[in-house]
């Protein structure tokens, strides 16, 4: 009897180590994984998804649709990237319009409202639209124009057709200032999946900025990083400014000092040339010289913007031709993919990566019209 109970003794003992040993394992494996878990997901917040539009039109220059993920390969500087996700024509897009009612177009404000409405009623259902524009506010004793967000992104055609009909006139071009709140207010979130590479910025503005606190570079950088689209119908203001440079300067349109301090800065940096900020102190030649550049220098920068994001430049004469570019840009939003992939390239150095699409499997001729590149995070 004492020598079968020490016998179950000793196998019960022998049974309480292994059965130790098997949790002790189990909680090694247990915290193994919880930190290949916690090491997936640092590396996972820290890779960069890089969203890319893109347009694919025929030789004619019509939209191609019903492509599949598989139509496409993309490349960043020369090495092929694995997508991760693809989006087809069909899905939704956020949009920020940006409306300058500033210089010229102040005469035209009902035609400039007529033609931002057209554009909200062509955009598609589950289409999100966020209204910005400028007006004038009280700043030292004295009118200033600023940039406000009007309205959020909403899909509520009523909410935006009130906001549209609230839209008001400025003194002044804040336009850099209005570029950034798109970036920092607008889309200051991340996108839903939904939205992901669907985002597009819609400008209504001649590109010429006047009071803005902010300049084109830090726009620039920002906007290579945010990913979106960027569209101008590019107003024609700069006869009607140059007809009231001229002449007596109690009675002229004047510039602005910092429009004056940004053409010596960009175009006479190197020069000689003696300069001058106070205006009545310009003679007319000097004045129609600042012009000349300044409307050069818009049309370069919004060509920039949208060559870089996949975007496009529609010049129009004047207000009346800006409802048909509207219709243009809503069409092209409607038929526009999007492609994002985890960039191969881990190191955080700030660079500028080129971003290369190809095509596989489409008719002859077509074309593809993409997102450039970005800036790569940094340390």
């Amino acid at each position: 009897m004492n020598w079968s109970f020490g016998k179950v003794y000793s196998i019960t003992a022998q049974a309480i180590f292994q059965l130790a040993m098997l949790l002790f394992a189990l909680q090694v494996s247990a915290e193994a994984q919880t930190k290949n878990e916690e090491d997936e997901e640092v590396i996972r917040v820290e890779t960069q998804l890089v969203d890319v539009p893109i347009l694919v039109t025929d030789k004619l220059g019509k939209p191609i649709l019903n492509l599949k993920k598989t139509n496409f390969a993309v490349y960043e500087d020369g090495a092929p990237q694995e997508l991760k996700d693809f989006s087809t024509a069909a899905a939704p897009f956020e949009v920020a319009l940006l409306i300058d009612t500033s210089g010229s177009t102040r005469n035209d404000l009902a035609l400039i409202q007529s033609a931002a409405l057209n554009f909200v009623s062509s955009l598609r259902a589950g289409d999100r639209v966020s209204i910005v524009s400028f007006e004038n506010t009280a700043r030292n004793g004295k009118l200033a124009a600023v940039s406000k967000v009007l309205i959020p992104l909403t899909d509520d055609r009523k909410k935006l057709q009130q906001t549209i009909n609230l839209v008001r006139t400025s003194n002044g071009t804040p336009y850099y200032d209005g570029m950034l709140q798109v970036i920092e207010e607008v889309f200051r979130e991340p996108p839903t999946d939904d939205f992901r590479g669907r985002r597009a910025l819609v400008a209504l503005t001649d590109g010429v900025d006047s009071t803005s606190l902010s300049e084109f570079e830090e726009v620039r950088q920002k906007f290579v990083q945010s990913g979106m689209v960027a569209y101008f119908i590019d107003i024609n203001t700069r006869d009607f400014l140059e007809s009231g440079l001229l002449g007596d300067c109690e009675f002229a349109t004047h510039f602005s000092v910092s429009q004056i301090r940004r053409y010596y800065r960009t175009f006479e940096k190197n020069s000689r040339v003696e300069q001058i900020f106070d205006f009545c102190k310009l003679g007319d030649f000097e004045r129609l010289a600042i012009s000349k550049s300044l409307y050069e220098l818009a049309d370069s920068e919004m060509n920039v913007l949208a060559k870089v994001s996949g975007g496009k430049v529609f010049p129009v004469a004047d207000v009346t031709e800006a409802r048909k570019a509207f219709g243009s840009v809503a069409q092209e939003i409607g038929t526009k993919y999007s492609l994002a992939y985890y960039s191969s390239n881990e190191k955080r150095d700030g660079s500028f990566r080129k971003i290369r699409v190809e095509l596989k499997g489409a008719p002859p001729g077509a074309q593809i019209r993409a997102r450039e590149g970005y800036l790569a995070p940094k340390n």
